[in-house]
């Protein structure tokens, strides 16, 4: 949900509620042959609440851009990696619905209007805050890990591209993403732990009709650009004003 508060100054907030199933296949090889394990698992549950600001800094006037300042917090509403329930052998048997630390995320928007296209881009750095677990997960033979402290790696985002009006009613989106993220760092038997850096890029391409003066249909395609990104994503919403 949106809020204008001022002409300039609008709030947003945000409440999941997620349901995921997946799949997960492994092949371990052996002496006596390789043993693939399948597994499929499923999690529903409230995910991790959102609150935004957005002003807007200037006018547009005399040929400048808009510029627009950002501000978002994600809670840990949701249940994260390591608050989901375990079978003997200490391995997840449900999924999590959110990401297990709080985060606060400042970003700058910029969009230049030239009839009848609008360009953007933004830029904005994610502080990832960390998180007090203190939790020991033992497993079937009576080996225990005990998770200290988990540091979610902070991240570089940008983003830029074009939206461009087909007519009074529809318009599509061609664009790019990157996300910079740092190196994750978990202390685990009072060790820590150090996961690599990870670059999440994306070409984006949307598509928005307006079926009415109060509700759109908008559909978003997101094509994995580097190797730690989704392959696909697909992305199908239907805002209202009300």
């Amino acid at each position: 949900a949106r809020y204008g508060l001022t002409n300039r100054l609008e709030i947003e907030g945000k409440l999941p509620y997620i349901w995921r199933d997946d799949s997960f296949s492994a092949t371990i090889p052996g002496v006596t042959g390789d043993q693939t394990v399948n597994r499929d698992l499923e999690g529903d549950g409230l995910g991790d609440a959102e609150l935004s600001l957005h002003y807007q800094i200037n006018s547009g006037e005399g040929g400048w851009p808009f510029f627009v300042g950002n501000v978002r917090y994600k809670a840990d509403t949701g249940d994260g990696p390591f608050d989901v329930a375990r079978d003997a052998a200490g391995i997840e048997s449900e999924l999590a619905t959110g990401s297990g630390f709080q985060a606060i995320e400042p970003s700058l928007t910029v969009l230049f209007p030239t009839d009848p296209a609008v360009f953007f881009g933004n830029l904005g750095y994610l502080f990832a805050l960390e998180e007090d677990v203190n939790k020991t997960f033992t497993d079937s033979g009576g080996n225990s890990q005990t998770v200290s402290t988990f540091d979610a790696g902070d991240a570089v985002r940008m983003s830029f591209g074009m939206a461009y009006a087909i007519n009074s009613a529809a318009s599509f989106t061609l664009g790019y993403k990157h996300d910079f993220i740092q190196r994750t760092e978990t202390v685990i038997n009072d060790v820590k732990l150090t996961a690599s850096s990870l670059d999440v890029g994306a070409l984006l391409l949307g598509f928005s009709y307006r079926l009415n003066e109060r509700t759109s249909l908008n559909t978003n395609l997101e094509l994995g650009m580097t190797a730690d990104a989704p392959d696909v994503s697909l992305t199908l919403r239907v805002p209202s004003a009300f």
